[in-house]
């Protein structure tokens, strides 16, 4: 299996042959590129296997996983799209690489924090943790996509009050969506804008980690 993905790899640096390995998938925000998520989970490379997946289209100087038609609207055609390839980068990094498929995680920031929700809505069991910073969940998702959370899955799920790019409300709207369907959520939010602070970074990691134990 081949993947058109570009992405950058990291790993634990003492590496056991034979074990299979926790993994988590990094998506970058709108006009951003794979490398600039990296600092965001340094931190964790000892714990898992970390993909920092660019998105395939080009967005002025870096790249998106996604175009949108307005405010809060992607482009159906094009999201449907985006949510495929990431959804097969997925099944590729698992064939390819020493993944327990029991421990799968996302995180994502802006566009990657919404790619990020819209495939642990619709993967099942295939993902264990979703790490959703200031980001939205689509109506047409909500309504028309097969939901199917599966059932071991949980999310932490931050958003600025004072954000200017994506609503402070749209935060709280994606808790009641998991909420709703039984998906334990921890929200937090942080007197910050469109940004993650050092207070949120350590947040995430803290959970994160604590999340891999249980």
């Amino acid at each position: 299996m081949e993947t058109e993905m570009i992405y950058e790899f990291r790993r634990p640096k003492n590496i056991i042959p034979g074990k299979k390995y926790p993994a988590l998938f990094v998506m970058h925000g709108i006009g951003s590129n794979e490398q600039n998520m990296l600092s965001l989970v340094n931190r964790l490379e000892d714990s898992f296997f970390i993909f920092s997946v660019r998105g395939h289209l080009t967005q002025g100087p870096g790249f998106a996983y996604f175009t949108i038609q307005g405010y809060g609207k992607p482009h159906r055609e094009v999201f449907d799209e985006g949510i495929k390839k990431l959804a097969n980068f997925i099944d590729y990094a698992s064939i390819n690489y020493e993944l327990d498929p029991d421990q799968l995680y996302l995180l994502g920031f802006s566009q990657g924090a919404i790619v990020s929700m819209t495939l642990a809505l619709t993967l099942g069991n295939k993902i264990k943790g979703v790490v959703a910073l200031s980001g939205y969940i689509p109506q047409f998702v909500k309504e028309e996509y097969r939901i199917n959370p599966g059932k071991h899955l949980s999310v932490f799920i931050s958003h600025g009050e004072y954000d200017q790019v994506l609503p402070y409300e749209w935060g709280k709207e994606n808790v009641d969506c998991f909420t709703e369907l039984g998906v334990p959520v921890n929200f937090r939010s942080y007197p910050e804008g469109h940004t993650v602070s050092e207070i949120n970074l350590q947040d995430f990691q803290a959970w994160i980690i604590n999340d891999l134990r249980r």
